[in-house]
Order: structure tokens, then sequence, then C-alpha cells
């Protein structure tokens, strides 16, 4: 196993220093999923189109936009592109967020936090009718860098 990226010799906490790296195009995504009980996923899919979720989205897009001010050691990033799409299941709201970047670190973390914030906020959504519900399976799907002349 690599040593922690984040922790110097001493073991103190530390800011990775990046400065010297080259700049990558870098695209993460990440997956999260809200289990709830079947009546609550009909209940957000019988709303008007897109208003159920739409909340959930713009809160994810924002989340991705202030990893760093919430994530203490993460790198305040240049994102490019931020999406977030919902798909309500049978017992389930899915949830699959991107992050975009040509930067020196990669955006797993504005990814991930885009995914964590959306979920969190259909939880909130739902939490008055379903008090059941559960944020399972927060996991990051993919991650590519590619180099930028």
């Amino acid at each position: 196993m690599d040593e922690l990226s984040h922790v110097d010799d001493s073991g103190r906490v530390r800011m990775v220093d990046v400065g010297g790296k080259h700049l990558s195009r870098r695209r993460a995504v990440a997956r999260a999923e809200v289990r709830m009980a079947a009546e609550t996923a009909r209940t957000l899919r019988e709303l008007p189109k897109g208003d159920a979720l739409a909340a959930a989205q713009l809160a994810g897009i924002m989340a991705a936009k202030r990893t760093s001010e919430l994530i203490p050691l993460c790198h305040p990033l240049p994102l490019t592109h931020v999406e977030v799409a919902l798909d309500i299941g049978e017992e389930s709201v899915e949830i699959v967020a991107s992050a975009e970047t040509t930067a020196q670190t990669g955006v797993e973390m504005e990814a991930l936090t885009a995914a964590s914030v959306a979920a969190l906020t259909v939880y909130d959504m739902a939490k008055a009718v379903d008090k059941g519900m559960r944020i399972a399976e927060v996991a990051l799907v993919e991650k590519t860098k590619e180099q930028v002349a």
C-alpha cells in the first residue's frame, strides 16, 4: 500500500504540493444511491417532470464547486464542467456525478462531493414521508487523465 498523500514523514497533515506537475485534462465520475420505500420513489416519480430532483441536481453542482471549502486539504480547482444526473428507480434514486478540469490534480473529490450532496438533498426532500431511507454505495466509478500540450 502506498503512503498517505496528505500526511508527511512525521505524521502531520499537509496539503500535497502539485506545483511541479504538468497540466492534465482530468475527469472523474462518482455514484451514490438513496434507497427508499417503493411508495416514496413512486411519489417522487409522479411529481411534475424535473421538479422532484432539480434541487438535488443543483445542490450537487454547487457542492462540487465548493469542495475545497468543505474538504480541508483539497486544492481549489477551475472546474470546466460538472454534471449531476438522477434517476428514480423502483426503490431508489441513483445519482451519477461527473466533474472535469484542466489542472495539476484530479477531480475525484469534486465528483464524490457532488454525488454525496445530491443524495443528502434527495434524503432531505423525502425524509418527512420515509423514515427508513438510507444513502448507500457512494463510490468513485471512473477517473481519467490526459496530458495537454
